[in-house]
């Protein structure tokens, strides 16, 4: 009965993504139904192992994250997990071969959290944005292009660009907890405590000129499983930056800047709009 069990572990890392993140889980419900699960299952492992860092105060995070890991690969070896969400990600890691050096790279940039609080240089923070963020990115396009290479490596910077773009929005919206509830402050070379609209708008064009590349070299060539769902997410993500853009900097660390519900539905719409009048 290992199917039933593997269902039901699934189930999990998608109710996962339904209660973290209802806005991600709009966009992969968006996605072919081929390959919405295998997208849960990555998000389900992201989030637990994000979740260990960032809010599990109350407990020892470096043995939570050190059982995780080990649990994790515990799980790729042999294949089952009683952890619901390793044992799904693991499915999708074995059925995509998606590279360990991926995997190594996310956790150590999760592991980084738990005593790195400053990024001074930005080697350091290129480093911390490929394993956070940019890896994840190749890990939903290992799916996208179920294992043809040549597509792969065609979309594999305009992936990275886009996962970047998305983290650096979410260092922008989350700056006050970042920096005043968890210590840590992600921008080089940036007082985040005297964030002035120079620096606000340096670290704006840089996400600005991510979003472009990954539209123009990755969303639009997307398989059409695809495409819809990650243009979806591109749309929102975008407008969160304009709303943030619109935030006077001295500001931004007293702001939450958040999508409604009916402008989440508005954006559905007129994406799918574009999407069936084949503009993207």
């Amino acid at each position: 009965m290992k199917e039933l069990f593997d269902t039901v572990s699934n189930d999990c890392s998608k109710l996962v993504t339904e209660k973290y993140s209802t806005s991600f889980s709009m966009a992969v419900h968006t996605l072919s139904p081929k390959i919405r699960t295998d997208i849960y299952n990555i998000y389900g492992f992201v989030r637990f192992a994000d979740e260990i860092v960032d809010t599990f105060h109350d407990y020892d995070k470096e043995l939570l994250m050190t059982h995780f890991e080990r649990d994790y690969y515990m799980a790729k070896e042999q294949g089952i997990s009683l952890n619901p969400i390793l044992n799904s990600f693991q499915q999708t890691v074995n059925r995509y071969k998606i590279p360990d050096e991926m995997v190594q790279a996310f956790l150590k940039s999760m592991k980084a959290d738990l005593f790195k609080t400053e990024y001074s240089t930005k080697e350091e923070y290129d480093e911390y944005i490929y394993g956070s963020a940019d890896v994840v990115g190749l890990m939903c396009l290992k799916v996208f292009v179920n294992g043809n290479d040549v597509m792969f490596d065609a979309l594999k910077d305009a992936a990275m660009r886009l996962g970047s773009a998305f983290q650096k929005v979410n260092f922008l919206r989350d700056l006050k907890d970042d920096y005043e509830v968890l210590n840590r402050s992600y921008f080089p070379n940036i007082d985040l405590g005297k964030l002035d609209t120079a620096s606000k708008q340096l670290i704006i064009d840089e996400i600005e000129a991510d979003f472009d590349f990954a539209f123009k070299n990755g969303i639009l060539k997307l398989p059409v499983e695809a495409k819809f769902g990650v243009y979806m997410a591109y749309r929102y993500y975008r407008r969160l930056l304009k709303k943030l853009n619109k935030v006077p900097s001295e500001e931004i660390m007293d702001t939450r800047i958040r999508i409604s519900d009916p402008m989440k539905l508005n954006l559905l719409a007129r994406s799918y709009v574009k999407y069936k009048l084949k503009m993207i």
